[in-house]
């Protein structure tokens, strides 16, 4: 698949980087410089954080290619607080660069790097520079900036030796890399993990085989779970408010047919392991994710449009009870 961007998502989530470092105090973050001069923000270890943080947070994910908003909504009975996704460029801003798609260890230490730094990394493979992740050969795009940030999902920071790894594989010093840690036991992290929610159907769409190029527009919105000081049980309410009430809406070039297989394909309720919240299935699987099918990982309901036709193909449901169950748990 050949895809052309001209838009950079360092450049355009560079300015929601300084808002969250300008209004630090105002949204209770922590910011601190390394010794290698990398600015760590912290929001939710030893940081309050908070919802707010939280949405900032997942458009700087989304390349500043993507709206995020919170609202109220009576679609769920018990769990109004909603966020709300919509980006006019999908697949840059979903697949690009909100996906965690960055696999970062050192130690005992391991984290899943997401946001705008993806797009910039790269590794020597038999004296050959390559992406550090294959999906960015298959997306034709490799970003270049000054300076970068990626976020981190973990209750930890990061040792110096991350630091160093991302700093290097994106080929700029550690003084202009901001890394952002959102713990999925906190507010902010609940959000911007809920606020997948558009990623979540862009990855699945990927792994069915559907021309990502097709894709030209979607928008996407899950409830805000409330947060869990147990890390099993906060990852599994965070995946459950998209596998149980997250709604999709794409936007979709070519036939309808296409259209329709990948609606009817699309919803978490067609895997089989479909039907107990996140974090049991996750035990019953001894805590391992390749155990767990991978087209789980979906929205619970889905509206695709073609839009040379017109038509719209909806499937999945809501399901009120699975997430009353998660979210009380």
């Amino acid at each position: 698949m050949i895809m052309e961007y001209k838009a950079s998502v360092n450049k355009l989530s560079q300015p929601l980087v300084q808002e969250l470092l300008e209004n630090a105090d105002k949204l209770r973050l922590k910011v601190q410089k390394l010794a290698n001069g990398c600015t760590l923000i912290d929001a939710g270890i030893e940081a309050i954080g908070g919802l707010e943080a939280g949405r900032i947070i997942t458009e700087i994910c989304l390349g500043g290619m993507g709206t995020v908003s919170l609202s109220h909504s009576t679609y769920t009975e018990n769990w109004p607080l909603t966020v709300n996704v919509y980006s006019s460029n999908p697949v840059l801003a979903c697949l690009g660069s909100q996906y965690a798609g960055w696999s970062l260890s050192h130690g005992k230490y391991y984290a899943l790097g997401s946001g705008p730094a993806r797009a910039m990394a790269i590794k020597s493979k038999k004296g050959i520079v390559v992406p550090v992740e294959e999906l960015y050969k298959e997306l034709a795009y490799r970003d270049s900036h000054d300076s970068t940030v990626l976020v981190i999902e973990n209750d930890a920071l990061p040792p110096l030796e991350i630091v160093e790894k991302v700093a290097n594989a994106c080929g700029i010093l550690p003084a202009d890399l901001t890394i952002i840690v959102t713990p999925t036991s906190s507010l902010a992290g609940c959000v911007q993990v809920v606020g997948r929610v558009l990623e979540v159907a862009m990855h699945k769409a990927h792994t069915l085989h559907f021309p990502l190029e097709n894709i030209i527009d979607g928008t996407g919105s899950a409830p805000v779970c409330p947060p869990h000081p147990n890390f099993v049980q906060a990852m599994g309410r965070t995946n459950d408010a998209i596998l149980f009430a997250g709604q999709v809406h794409l936007f979709v070039k070519g036939s309808d047919e296409e259209a329709e297989k990948l609606a009817l394909s699309l919803p978490s309720s067609t895997s089989k392991d479909y039907g107990k919240p996140f974090a049991k299935i996750f035990k019953e699987c001894n805590y391992d994710f390749f155990k767990i099918d991978a087209l789980l990982f979906s929205p619970a309901s889905v509206i695709v449009t073609a839009v040379e036709s017109g038509r719209s193909f909806r499937a999945g449901k809501l399901d009120n009870e699975l997430l009353n169950l998660s979210f009380s748990s």
